[in-house]
């Protein structure tokens, strides 16, 4: 494959994909390892190329909303405004699916994640292929999201086709999950699109416990083990506690208390803007998993706004190692 800034017109990525080939495609949460979500075939490539096990569900990506009957049998009310209102952007509404979405896209589950990414090229890419796109992060399973064509091609390499390269993704994080069931709405994952958001548009909606690492997911992402650096990490409420010998990395929000001790810090957002924190998230923590570190202490973040799923985010990284609570 030639490498990720090698010009890729929209048209070749469109034919790669019509012809059951892989395509990195950028979004404004993370990278999407792209295939015809039409095509058990192409899709099971995706399975092969991320070493993804077969019982954690795709997103399933159009260009417009009234692409929403191909893929769902039923769209109902309350999925249709959340859809006006958050669409394109970064949330996922899992819908009864449609039946000629494989089961292996759903991993069997009745409900189909569907949603429209913010970024042009992505949908003119489907418009000119006229084909849904299955589309999980653009990396090795339970690895770190890729949120630039770089990531996409030192993780997956010759296992993708081509990369269109449509810049560094603008949000950072992966989408919003939701479940709609009628006049029902569950939460998923954490993601894009805060909580606050979606209860001011719709009112209280339930939140679905998180999903052991063993157990069939009701939604990408949700598997206890997830999004996680190749170093060690663990969570800190504060930075007084011991971490041993060794060079530390340290993830912080806005940098502030005594970073001496850490070998390298990365700090988010000086001022404390969440949003911004989301953008950088997972380039600081590719940087940080580069430098060869004994260690990563990521501090948590206030539990508000994309702050949850910030948090979220570090609870799958962490390699189920304690979290630092301090004396």
């Amino acid at each position: 494959m030639s490498h990720p800034t090698s010009p890729l017109s929209l048209e070749q990525a469109a034919s790669i994909l019509k012809s059951g080939g892989l395509v990195g495609l950028p979004t404004e949460t993370v990278y999407g390892l792209g295939a015809n979500a039409l095509d058990p075939v192409a899709v099971a490539k995706i399975f092969a190329a991320k070493e993804r096990p077969f019982f954690d569900p795709l997103i399933v990506h159009i260009p417009d909303i009234d692409w929403v009957p191909r893929v769902a049998r039923v769209f109902p009310p309350l999925a249709h405004k959340l859809a006006q209102h958050f669409w394109p952007g970064p949330l996922t509404l899992v819908l009864p699916k449609s039946d000629i979405i494989p089961d292996l896209v759903t991993s069997g589950l009745p409900g189909v994640g569907v949603r429209i990414p913010a970024h042009d090229m992505t949908r003119q890419v489907m418009r000119l292929a006229d084909i849904p796109v299955a589309a999980p992060s653009a990396n090795p399973f339970g690895k770190l999201s890729p949120t630039t064509a770089e990531h996409v091609f030192h993780q997956l390499g010759d296992r993708v086709d081509a990369i269109l390269d449509g810049g560094p993704c603008r949000i950072g994080i992966e989408s919003t999950v939701l479940r709609v069931d009628d006049d029902r709405v569950t939460l998923l994952r954490y993601g894009g699109i805060s909580l606050e958001e979606i209860e001011d548009l719709i009112g209280p909606i339930d939140r679905l416990v998180d999903q052991t690492s063993h157990a069939p997911a009701a939604a990408p992402g949700m598997l206890t083990s997830h999004y996680a650096p190749r170093t060690p990490l663990i969570i800190a409420d504060d930075l007084s506690a011991e971490v041993g010998s060794g060079p530390v990395g340290l993830l912080t929000l806005q940098g502030d208390g005594d970073l001496s001790r850490f070998s390298q810090v990365e700090v988010l957002s000086p001022s404390g803007d969440l949003v911004t924190a989301a953008a950088n998230f997972f380039q600081a923590l590719h940087r940080l998993d580069r430098l060869n570190l004994r260690l990563i202490v990521a501090r948590r973040f206030p539990e508000t706004g994309l702050g949850r799923a910030l948090n979220d985010r570090l609870k799958r990284a962490a390699h189920q190692e304690p979290v630092i609570t301090g004396p």
